[in-house]
């Protein structure tokens, strides 16, 4: 195949905490893994994101794949020797009013149809009793007990280091230039020579596109830079996060008091200088709806405000599962900025999927095909 120590069962291309994950679950099944990264693990979507552990409001093509997450989550621990600064106080979404909780209770009775019962509606007297501090006028919502918040960064590295440990090797700072056949394997071209493996997995998060195109499997992926902000420290006055359907808000106080305020407001990324520029107009709605919901965080100071760098589908999807055209090929990225959650579990299935062919998870929905028209379509608009 190659030179000693440039080959391997699966090569799995990022390493965030799907790369990562991914890399480790395939050491537990026995695969020799090189696991390669261009900057350092976690240093863009998976180590500044959130930290959501949310079951809570998913696409209903996502919650079989979370669903197995989350049973890992739970045991985090016992997994990657480190418990990821996980804690599980649930998430709830509030509805600012009667109208929105109608939508709540409509999506909760669908979920039931399907046999899903994650979600649970809560009314106005047990939403002040879990969110003591939320605004008077919120009629209830919706509790997804179960969910919670982990460390980012911590987490990726976690995964990182108990897959080294099992035998993974992590190759940080060495840059992906090119996908080709190699007779019946893959080549990896990079800036540090080549690697060859009869499997690859594209997590390559905000530039899995580039991969993709090589592969002859362009897709719609948009860059992102979702941004966050983070406030000093408070006396404890909430512990589930919070979430909001209509206004974007994702909020969470931490152990030391300080408050994380997210919900999807967009800076802009420039993804090739690995660096992004935050919009202040937009953190200013973020905060803006943090003031009228919250009113014990009006005198709250911002000591700080980012964004990461993702990708993100047209359909807010992840593209999960095998290549469409090519055998030993393996998609798993564009997570759409809500895929930490999702890390531990898609890691396990997709080691599952290289290993065995199969997983008992459904993914349906998630492959790379549903992208092949549109694709198609495009390219032969631009002639």
């Amino acid at each position: 195949m190659s030179q000693l120590g440039n080959s391997a069962d699966v090569i799995v291309i990022g390493a965030g905490i799907h790369g990562c994950s991914t890399a480790l679950h395939c050491a537990l099944r026995g695969l020799s893994v090189i696991l390669i990264e261009k900057d350092h693990a976690g240093r863009h979507a998976s180590g500044v994101n959130a930290g959501g552990v949310r079951q809570l409001a998913r696409h209903v093509a996502e919650i079989p794949l979370s669903n197995a997450s989350m049973a890992l989550w739970h045991d985090i621990e016992n997994l990657v020797d480190d418990d990821c600064g996980f804690t599980s106080d649930g998430q709830v979404l509030v509805a600012e009013d009667e109208a929105d909780l109608a939508q709540c209770r409509a999506r909760v009775d669908d979920l039931n149809l399907r046999g899903f019962h994650h979600e649970e509606m809560i009314d106005a007297k047990e939403l002040r009793e879990i969110v003591p501090a939320v605004s008077e006028t919120c009629p209830g919502g919706v509790i997804s007990r179960r969910d919670g918040a982990a460390i980012p960064l911590r987490a990726t590295q976690a995964f990182k280091r108990k897959a080294q440990s099992l035998g993974v090797d992590v190759r940080e700072g060495v840059k992906v230039t090119k996908v080709e056949p190699d007779g019946a394997h893959w080549r990896v071209v990079t800036d540090a020579g080549n690697l060859v493996a009869p499997r690859i997995v594209n997590a390559a998060g905000a530039w899995a596109d580039r991969i993709a195109a090589d592969l002859g499997e362009p897709v719609p992926l948009e860059v992102i830079a979702p941004m966050l902000s983070i406030t000093a420290a408070l006396p404890a006055f909430i512990k589930p996060v919070v979430i909001l359907r209509g206004r974007k808000l994702s909020f969470k106080q931490f152990g030391n008091g300080t408050v994380l305020i997210g919900g999807g407001y967009l800076g802009r990324a420039i993804r090739d200088e690995n660096r992004t520029i935050l919009d202040w107009h937009k953190l200013a709605s973020n905060v803006r709806t943090v003031w009228e919901l919250f009113p014990i965080m009006r005198g709250a100071p911002i000591v700080r405000s980012w964004a990461g760098i993702e990708a993100r589908m047209p359909d807010d999807l992840p593209v999960f599962g095998r290549s469409a055209r090519h055998e030993g090929v393996y998609h798993q990225f564009g997570f759409s900025a809500h895929g930490f959650q999702l890390g531990p579990g898609a890691g396990a299935v997709m080691a599952e999927i290289i290993a065995t062919g199969r997983s008992n998870v459904p993914i349906d929905g998630l492959g790379i095909a549903r992208f092949a028209t549109q694709a198609g379509s495009a390219a032969h608009s631009a002639r």
